[in-house]
């Protein structure tokens, strides 16, 4: 495609009605090539060609701005709900729910192992009872939400689906994206409920059922973030995902899944680190990676299938105790090297993270650092604005020659040829947790030479700051969510609530899809530490190999 047939392709593509000039009132192109009209490389592209590189709109962010995405949660779900309305009061486009540690491992919060974690690093969610408060006054049919969850991801959405239904909300207009991601709990975060096996029959069940009910939502997405945060380097995020994402490929293709069908529902969660350039090319060679492996290795003949989509989030890793309005300043390069890398979507870190959960003064400024990148940077007049670049460029190749390596490295750990396979055998032989420990070995040890430098820890470490003043959660919090319920509990049906866990159970039995079950089930209250605990009897825990 040459520069006229791109500009014909652009004018005909729907456009937001705004300025798009630069603050002096030039005149900019919406995407810049080779200024004497030379082919651009395929492997480069115009923004909206294959292999994606440059983004996956013609129009990029002249078509639509990215999602102001904020992730939030903390104590009950009243106080949360509390914090969405200010969100979305303040500019925000869409929810993003935290979760406390109960909720992420599939326990209740009067389970003894809750004792003192309940909503601590997230909202406390027990049953449908509390999405329904968590949602109180949003509309969820007309809202996009995101839930960060993998474990019980599928039971928690399906408490997600009862509480629109309570809303007497048309569920298949539903949008937004399940995390759901197993995959990466084993290499980095670690918080599964049972085996590998069993969780992947939950995820192929839930792609199966969103993609017959509720066709808008994206099931399933893959999550690097996590992996970036446990000390990866931005090669091994970019691969351990990507590989991950072609295991779920392979997923949806062995349940006889039409792959131009479900892969649009599959979407992406990067960190973004404070390495600026290394950072955008990272996004770029993603769009690039994924499009040719659709293509080429999994068959996908249509664009939407070849896109890969993507939130960003801000490093938390990257984030200091020492001289904390730093964070300010961290943050803002992080946010901008994912607008410039093409985010579709994008959280900001709050400067008091590394201490607390946000105060509602620093999620706030969160939220604006977005809104002055999207408002007055003029980010969004251009695609890719770097594209081009030598620097940009030759980065773009090194991360997606060192992630094909990464990809060969799996497959010759798998038995059978396929991605999955290898991954499952990483998992166990400690290797994905191996090479992690290395790179953040490695890291830490510039660090501690001083070849690596953060400001306010190893470098310029004087400062006037006065300490801040943190959101704490109160004890009271969970006292009064094990009182609301052991209330529900006393008021619910159980006679309704048995038959229901004993269905749910007697279709794990089977290779029936879980989702209607489960649904059943958190409709008459079933408590997610129930619905886990009833899935762990049957199928089992799960406990990590040694490694040393």
């Amino acid at each position: 495609m040459d520069a006229q047939q791109w500009r014909r392709r652009f004018d005909q593509a729907p456009k937001r009605d705004a300025d798009f000039t630069t603050l002096s009132g030039l005149e900019v192109e919406p995407a810049y090539g080779p200024p004497d009209g030379a082919p651009v490389p395929e492997r480069i592209g115009w923004p909206g060609e294959f292999p994606f590189t440059r983004g996956i709109h013609a129009t990029g962010y002249r078509g639509k701005p990215w999602t102001i995405r904020q992730f939030s949660g903390f104590g009950n779900a009243r106080q949360t709900n509390e914090r969405y309305q200010m969100l979305l009061a303040a500019g925000g486009a869409g929810l993003s729910v935290a979760f406390d540690m109960p909720t992420l491992m599939g326990r209740d919060s009067d389970d003894p192992r809750s004792l003192g974690e309940v909503g601590h690093c997230g909202v406390a969610i027990d049953s449908a009872a509390d999405m329904d408060v968590l949602f109180d006054g949003i509309d969820l049919a007309g809202t996009t939400t995101s839930m960060t969850i993998s474990g019980p991801a599928v039971p928690v959405f399906c408490m997600y689906l009862v509480a629109a239904e309570r809303q007497g909300a048309d569920t298949s207009r539903l949008d937004g994206t399940l995390q759901t991601d197993i995959f990466k709990e084993y290499i980095a975060q670690k918080e599964w409920l049972f085996p590998p096996e069993p969780h992947l029959r939950l995820i192929g069940d839930l792609m199966q059922y969103c993609g017959r009910r509720i066709p808008r939502y994206k099931p399933l997405s893959v999550s690097g973030y996590h992996i970036r945060e446990a000390g990866s380097t931005a090669a091994q995020e970019l691969a351990f995902t990507l590989a991950d994402g072609f295991g779920y490929v392979e997923l949806g293709l062995s349940r006889g899944l039409d792959v131009d069908e479900f892969a649009p529902g599959l979407s992406f969660f990067f960190d973004a680190h404070i390495d600026f350039f290394e950072e955008i090319a990272k996004f770029r060679a993603a769009r690039r990676i994924w499009a040719r492996w659709l293509r080429d290795v999994y068959g996908a003949t249509t664009a939407r299938a070849q896109w890969l989509r993507f939130h960003t989030q801000t490093a938390g890793v990257s984030l200091t105790a020492q001289q904390p309005d730093n964070n300010i300043v961290r943050t803002a390069v992080e946010a901008l090297a994912a607008v410039l890398g093409g985010t579709n979507s994008l959280h900001t870190n709050a400067l008091d993270e590394v201490l607390a959960l946000p105060g509602e003064a620093a999620a706030e400024t969160a939220l604006r650092t977005q809104q002055v990148i999207m408002e007055e940077t003029g980010v969004v007049n251009v695609s890719d604005p770097l594209g081009g670049s030598w620097y940009v460029e030759a980065l773009t190749d090194r991360l997606e020659a060192e992630a094909e390596a990464v990809f060969a490295r799996i497959r010759e750990m798998s038995s059978d040829g396929s991605m999955t396979d290898g991954i499952l055998h990483g998992i166990e032989n400690g290797w994905f947790v191996a090479e992690i420990a290395e790179a953040s070995f490695a890291y830490q040890q510039k660090l501690e030479k001083g070849e690596k430098k953060i400001v306010g820890v190893n470098a310029h470490a004087g400062t006037v700051a006065q300490p801040l003043e943190i959101l704490r959660i109160s004890p009271e919090v969970e006292r009064e969510q094990v009182r609301t319920l052991a209330a529900r509990r006393a008021a619910r049906d159980q006679p309704a609530v048995d038959a229901a866990l004993s269905a749910l159970v007697a279709a794990a039995r089977t290779d029936a899809n879980l989702v209607p079950p489960m649904l059943d089930a958190a409709r008459a209250e079933a408590t997610l530490g129930e619905i886990c605990d009833a899935l762990r009897t049957e199928w089992g825990a799960y406990t990590e190999p040694a490694a040393f």
